[in-house]
């Protein structure tokens, strides 16, 4: 998570770096031909740059499929699912119908922050990518 924020920060300080004007040092034979100045191209790469990365980013985070696999079972307060990578418990939410308690499901969706006092983790359902039929024990 810190490189994220950390790869944007340099991202940034770069853009500014190379936005910065530059001085000849010694006197040169000017030609007045039309056409962008060295600055100008240098800003329209570092903006060209700064687009690509922001679209790949975006592409990235929301092509990524958030999804938990696991047994689901029934409980006091509706539905939850042990997911078989952290081994944590989710209270399911959401799009709930098609689930079945007992059957072991992988469900496309997200992790909802907990709001009660109980500060339970909770699972928003979008859709059942795979029912995998009952769960074995």
């Amino acid at each position: 998570m810190t490189s994220r924020y950390l790869s944007g920060i340099l991202i940034i300080a770069l853009s500014f770096v190379l936005c910065m004007s530059a001085e000849a040092q010694t006197p040169s034979l000017k030609l007045n031909l039309p056409g962008p100045s060295g600055a100008e191209v240098v800003g329209a790469i570092v903006g060209a740059v700064a687009v690509v990365v922001v679209v790949c980013v975006v592409v990235i985070h929301y092509s990524r499929k958030r999804a938990i696999t696991g047994c689901v079972n029934s409980g006091a307060n509706g539905m939850t699912v042990t997911d078989k990578k952290d081994k944590q418990i989710y209270a399911l939410s959401g799009n709930t119908t098609s689930i079945k308690p007992g059957d072991r499901v992988k469900l496309h969706g997200k992790k909802v922050k907990p709001k009660g006092p109980d500060k339970a983790l909770v699972w928003e359902v979008k859709e059942v990518t795979k029912d995998f039929g009952v769960c074995q024990p």
